[in-house]
């Protein structure tokens, strides 16, 4: 097992997410053999038939936990009140509608910190937190988020692009 097996393993939910820090973090989807009956089903359902399905697959380590963090980050807080996880989630959907200003962006800032603080496989302290405000649109925030897994090694970087 390595340093960062014990991050975690989930299914892949965020179709085409990349870690920003590591090529080997990429999600990659895997083809499937489309047989005569799936090409039906598929087509029957509006899929193209030019288009081969993917399997699901799993993520697991720092894969799993930038994957985690993305979830927790674009779930509003309370969202899974009903399933027991009241305070899972952040506040950033508080922001859609507003008009961005410096204001704005520090109540971003501080909801991306507070959902750090939520997730128990990193250090309560991100290692970065950068906006990227010539990649920005009017309507947009563009993040850069670092945080440091507890079990050690390398920072996890990812990038998001969060819609007002």
């Amino acid at each position: 097992m390595t340093a960062f097996g014990h991050l975690g393993t989930d299914l892949a939910v965020i179709p085409g997410f990349a870690a920003h820090d590591a090529q080997s973090l990429d999600v990659a989807t895997v083809e499937t053999r489309r047989t005569p009956l799936l090409a039906r089903l598929l087509e029957a359902h509006g899929a193209s038939p030019d288009v081969a399905p993917a399997d699901l697959r799993a993520v697991s380590g720092r894969e799993d936990l930038a994957q985690s963090l993305v979830l927790r980050l674009l779930t509003p807080r309370g969202a899974l009140a009903a399933l027991g996880h009241p305070d899972y989630g952040s506040r950033l959907g508080e922001l859609i509608g507003e008009r961005k200003t410096s204001a704005l962006r520090a109540r971003c800032r501080a909801f991306v910190l507070e959902c750090v603080v939520q997730e128990p496989r990193v250090e309560n302290t991100a290692t970065e937190l950068s906006f990227d405000p010539d990649q920005e649109q009017v309507d947009s925030f563009v993040l850069f988020l670092g945080v440091r897994p507890v079990a050690g090694g390398d920072p996890v970087t990812l990038g998001l692009e969060l819609g007002l």
